[in-house]
């Protein structure tokens, strides 16, 4: 798996003696040059081309790696609104300029960053992400073309003080996410997407475990199951349960995660029309994001925590066979779901996941926060931007979780907005007969429907069997529902735009950093 690999020197002089660099980014404000030579340079740049500083461009420069300088501006830093992600952004901008311009060894640098702002504490780490995600080509590309066709920039050398393996092992798992989320529904159906997991963890520390066994689908995963019926058929389609585990030497804490997997979503006998159908193999890119955050796992191999992640992948096909709403299942926990919309079949997907990982979390010696990560309701999308959403339960309420996930996205540059369950959630998902305990869902769409990205944390406590777990329970257990349907994609666009890999860095940074 190759991406650029990182290099860090201490000054701008040190990098100049790799013969091998052969490009200069300069990323910042450029109102003032803290560097004298290039200080001059710019300013005489300026003189001819009003645009240095204002927009990124390749200067012709003597004195530096292959005579290519990018001046990459982010525009002010001081405003209330600014953030490390225009450190990100100008990166990635200046990474492609390089790379088209025949650079394969560029070096970067910050100017004018003050990395004692708590706001740019990680400004160099941002600075790497964002030029490999420019840099980054789809899995399905790489493997038309070749690598080194596509992807030619090998390597990359920072000048300022960052940890090159813990941002390899962040980048690393980024590249898993949006490999896993970006592939077309073929190339990425659930046995395939198995054998990913299986190449991209092999001679880990990670165990990877496969039920693809029909039968024992339905028994422990009856929800994901009926979501994966009409599927059964098609062989390569066929729906897998997909366990990653990795142990640490001395654990304090257990984190596990439910992935939402759809590898394509027709919206099954809720068909999705209108052209709404279009970007849907995108719907697995919560799955990708937990596969993810475990490759960066078995990257740093810390001591102390245990991981254990169970992705659902499955296709919501329409057929014969296909589930319907009305239909009344029970879940592994023993709750009885009526089905509203075949189109919210991703709550249904995580839900028996999420049920296994409570079980577990509930016998546990060690504290255990959970997680589902999806890309779930349009509602998310509309609510928050281009923001991840945390919904957190009780528990991880009082203990904090969320704020803490809140505060590492916004210096790590991949942040995250908090909703907060309320009572008119459970209500909404209440059983509205003695036939059944629960309500998957409304039948309208998510972003009209008032509370939809909320309403759905409350439906995944309920059917799960952490209700059980609130903090009026002996043994309450932190859970947090992140919904990444605004976050998942560059420009919100599910059809075309680039996986982001969101929340990797964010997790990443909490349990790892």
């Amino acid at each position: 798996m190759a991406f650029a690999q990182l290099h860090c020197v201490e000054s701008l002089t040190q990098a100049k003696e790799n013969e091998q660099t052969d490009a200069l980014i300069v990323i910042g404000s450029f109102d003032r040059v803290e560097d004298t030579e290039l200080s001059e340079a710019i300013r005489a740049a300026q003189q001819s081309d009003q645009r240095v500083g204002k927009e990124t461009l390749l200067l012709l420069q003597p004195d530096v790696p292959g005579n290519r300088l990018v001046v990459a501006p982010t525009g002010p830093l001081n405003r209330d609104y600014d953030d490390v992600r225009q450190i990100f952004d100008a990166a990635a901008k200046a990474a492609k300029i390089a790379q088209d311009a025949g650079a394969r060894h560029p070096v970067l640098m910050l100017n004018a960053v003050d990395t004692q702002d708590e706001r740019y504490q990680q400004a160099h780490l941002a600075a790497y992400l964002g030029f490999c995600q420019a840099l980054y080509q789809p899995l399905e590309a790489r493997e038309a073309h070749g690598e080194d066709e596509i992807e030619p920039t090998k390597a990359v050398t920072l000048v300022g003080a960052l940890n090159a393996d813990w941002a390899m092992a962040v980048e690393a798992g980024k590249r898993v996410a949006r490999d896993l989320a970006g592939t077309e529904p073929e190339r990425m159906a659930p046995p395939r997407f198995a054998e990913y997991c299986r190449q991209a963890f092999a001679h880990t520390p990670v165990k990877v475990t496969v039920i693809d066994d029909y039968q024992q689908l339905q028994h422990e995963y009856p929800l994901a199951a009926a979501v994966g019926r009409a599927s059964i058929e098609v062989e390569r389609h066929r729906p897998c349960v997909i366990r990653l585990e990795y142990k640490g030497a001395n654990p304090e804490r257990t984190v596990m995660f439910a992935g939402k997997g759809i590898v394509y979503d027709t919206g099954g006998a809720d068909l999705k029309v209108g052209g709404h159908m279009a970007g849907m193999s995108r719907d697995k890119g919560g799955a990708a994001a937990v596969a993810g955050f475990v490759k960066t796992v078995a990257e740093v191999q810390p001591d102390n925590i245990n991981v254990i992640a169970e992705i659902a992948a499955v296709r919501n096909s329409i057929g014969s066979d296909a589930f319907v709403a009305d239909e009344i299942i029970t879940g592994h926990s023993g709750k009885r779901v009526r089905i509203g919309n075949t189109d919210a079949e991703g709550r249904l997907a995580m839900a028996d996941l999420l049920s296994h990982l409570r079980e577990e979390a509930a016998a546990s010696e060690v504290p255990c926060d959970l997680y589902t990560v999806a890309t779930l309701t349009g509602h998310a999308a509309l609510s928050k931007g281009p923001y991840s959403a945390l919904v957190p339960n009780g528990a991880a309420r009082k203990a904090q979780v969320a704020q803490q996930l809140f505060e590492q996205g916004e210096v790590f540059g991949d942040p995250a907005e908090i909703s907060w369950s309320r009572r008119e959630d459970f209500d909404f998902v209440k059983g509205r007969t003695l036939c059944d305990d629960l309500l998957s869902s409304n039948n309208g769409p998510s972003a009209t429907t008032a509370r939809g990205h909320q309403f759905p944390m409350a439906f995944l406590v309920g059917v799960s069997g952490l209700d059980a777990h609130g903090i009026d329970s002996d043994k309450p257990l932190n859970y947090v529902h992140v919904d990444i349907a605004g976050s998942g994609v560059e420009g919100g666009d599910w059809q075309h735009g680039k996986p982001t890999a969101a929340p990797v860095t964010m997790l990443a940074a909490h349990y790892l950093q």
